[in-house]
């Protein structure tokens, strides 16, 4: 039976047939491109860590390639486990394991709630301590690794990044290099509310050019707003670590 193809029961059966058909290619492609893009977040997560910790610049990882970046991380690692806000160990991660944007996002409700977050520290073969921040910018989450010099609050490093701040103002959280390398050598405190600042119409100096106070730094021009969300959420999670690491100083008061 040939049916009319100008009908409207034509219309519907062909419309309902390559609508599934459309469907079912993009669950395919979906799944099948799935462990790639996995595999792209684990990489440039671990990537972000180990250009906090000063093992080489974004740019360089990112020239080696998912599986040696991979295969660095897994050399350069020696422990990786979770802490509460009473700074006491909560448990191992795989070192495997790495905390994306999305896990951030959750241990940040937890702490901003006052529920029992489980944040993440991650240390190095060389001593060097990265724990995350995450928060909200102008347009959107910002998020980056902060790293720690041996059982020190001197900052050895950091690196920030963003979904969708303004390209040329907010985006220099990432983009600038000089930005990220004002950490570098700065210290936190953990005795205070303000653990560290970004302070907006810049920070006091020395003559050399380092911080008169150890824990703030120049905020961004022109980016007021992604300078104050990365801002507090520098304060939120490093206050979130302050009875961790005040127990890193105190064992090392301790000791010698």
């Amino acid at each position: 039976m040939n049916m009319n193809t100008n009908s409207n029961t034509y219309t519907i059966i062909y419309t309902t047939v390559i609508v599934t058909l459309v469907a079912a290619v993009l669950a395919f492609v979906s799944q099948s491109l799935k462990s790639r893009q996995e595999a792209n977040e684990k990489a440039d997560t671990i990537s972000q860590m180990m250009t906090a910790a000063q093992f080489a610049t974004k740019a360089d990882l990112q020239k080696m390639g998912n599986t040696a970046v991979l295969a660095k991380y897994a050399d350069e690692i020696a422990q990786a486990f979770t802490v509460g806000a009473d700074g006491k160990k909560i448990s191992d991660l795989d070192l495997s394991k790495v905390y994306s944007p999305k896990d951030l996002k959750k241990q940040n409700y937890n702490i901003k709630g006052g529920s029992n977050a489980e944040i993440p520290v991650f240390i190095f073969k060389n001593g060097v301590t990265v724990v995350p921040v995450y928060g909200a910018g102008l347009w959107g989450p910002v998020w980056g690794y902060i790293a720690f010099e041996p059982s020190s609050n001197t900052i050895k490093g950091a690196y920030f990044d963003h979904e969708s701040e303004t390209a040329g103002l907010g985006a220099k959280i990432k983009d600038d290099p000089e930005f990220q390398a004002e950490f570098n050598g700065e210290q936190a405190d953990f005795t205070t509310a303000n653990v560290f600042d970004i302070v907006k119409g810049g920070a006091p100096k020395n003559a050399d050019g380092s911080s008169v106070i150890d824990n703030k730094i120049d905020a961004i021009t022109g980016a007021t707003m992604t300078s104050n969300g990365l801002d507090a959420a520098i304060d939120t999670w490093l206050g979130a670590y302050s009875a961790y690491f005040k127990g890193i100083a105190a064992n090392k008061t301790e000791e010698e």
